[in-house]
C-alpha cells in the first residue's frame, strides 16, 4: 500500500471529525478515504479510529501515531518550502540587532554589496546587544559579542582573534612606543570595560592596571577616541582591523597578545531557516572573516 495516502488520510479523518469531511478535504470519495485508513491499520497491526454508526473516535494509539504523523508532515513541508524558497529570489524584510560599532565599521561601508545582490530585501537594523530579546522582539538574527550561552538560539561563528594594544602613529611619536609590558603605566589609556589590562609574558598571562583621563562603555566610541589621537587602547582585534591594516592605527606589544572575543551571529532555532535569513547570514560571515 501507500503508506502515505493512509496517514494522510488518517490525519485529516482525526483533524475533520469523520471520513465525510475527510474526503471532501482530499477530493476523493468516503470509501477510498475508509479503504486507506483500513489498509494503514491492517499494516500497522492496530486499530486507529473506533468507528460507530454516529461518530468515529481516535483509539490511544491512535493520539500517538497522529502526532508522529503531524511531525512527519511538518518536515515534509518545512523541505518542499525550503526547495521552492531556493528556486526563488529571496525577498521580504530582515530584522538585524548589532552593536553600533558592527554597523560601523563592518555593515554599512559593504551593504551596498548586499543591496545589489539582493534588491528585493528590505534590511532593518537595530542598534543595541539585547539579544536576550531576539525572539520576543521580533528580530530575525543578532550580531553578538562573546561565548554563547543561551541554548535557545542557533549560531554561527563570524570571526575571532587576539586582544590587541594599539594608537595613531601621531600618538607613539609624541609619546613613544611600549616596549615592555609595563611601560604602558606611563602612557595614558584610553579604559573601555576595566582599566586591567591582560598581556602574556613567559606562557602566562599578567594583568596589568592602566589609567587615562577618558573612560568609554561602547566599541564605537573607543575605537573613535582612539582614531582622534587620545592615548593607546586595548580591544579585540577585530574592532580596529580596518585601521590597522590602513597604517591609521598602530599596534604595539604584539608578542603580548591574549586571546580575544569572537563574534557571532545568532538567529531563533528553526529546522529550515528563511531564504532571506540564510543569505543574510552568509553576507555577514563573508564581510567578518578575515
Amino acid at each position: 500500500m501507500n503508506k502515505l495516502l493512509g496517514m494522510q488520510a488518517f490525519v485529516s479523518v482525526v483533524e475533520c471529525g469523520g471520513f465525510t469531511g475527510a474526503a471532501r478535504r482530499l477530493g476523493v470519495s468516503v470509501s477510498a478515504v475508509t479503504k486507506n485508513v483500513g489498509r494503514l491499520e491492517a499494516e500497522l497491526g492496530t486499530q486507529l479510529l473506533a468507528r460507530t454508526t454516529r461518530r468515529v473516535n481516535i483509539t490511544e494509539f491512535g493520539r500517538e501515531y497522529y502526532a508522529s504523523c503531524r511531525k512527519v508532515f511538518g518536515e515534509l513541508e518545512g523541505v518542499e518550502n525550503a526547495l521552492r524558497q531556493s528556486q526563488e529570489q529571496p525577498r521580504g524584510k530582515v530584522n538585524l540587532l548589532c552593536p553600533a560599532f558592527f554597523a560601523r565599521v563592518n555593515l554599512l561601508p559593504r551593504l551596498h554589496e548586499f543591496n545589489a545582490r539582493h534588491p528585493d530585501i528590505e534590511l532593518d537594523v537595530t542598534l543595541g546587544d539585547r539579544h536576550a530579546d531576539l525572539i520576543d522582539s521580533g528580530m530575525n538574527l543578532a550580531v553578538v559579542v562573546g561565548d554563547l550561552k543561551d541554548s535557545r538560539f542557533a549560531s554561527r561563528l563570524l570571526t575571532r582573534g587576539p586582544r590587541v594594544c594599539c594608537a595613531t602613529p601621531e600618538y607613539f611619536r609624541r609619546h613613544g612606543m611600549p616596549q615592555r609590558i609595563d611601560d604602558v603605566m606611563s602612557h595614558n589609556c584610553v579604559v573601555s570595560r576595566t582599566a586591567l589590562w591582560q598581556f602574556r609574558e613567559d606562557g602566562r598571562t599578567v594583568e596589568v592596571a592602566v589609567k587615562g583621563n577618558l573612560v568609554v562603555r561602547s566599541g564605537d566610541v573607543l575605537r573613535e577616541a582612539t582614531l582622534s589621537g587620545l592615548g593607546i587602547a586595548q580591544s579585540n582585534w577585530w574592532l580596529f582591523r580596518q585601521d590597522l591594516a590602513a597604517g591609521t592605527l598602530v599596534e604595539c606589544l604584539k608578542k603580548h597578545r591574549v586571546p580575544g572575543r569572537s563574534m557571532s551571529v545568532v538567529y531563533p532555532p528553526t529546522r529550515f531557516v528563511p531564504r532571506k535569513v540564510r543569505v543574510m547570514i552568509d553576507f555577514l560571515v563573508e564581510i567578518t572573516r578575515v
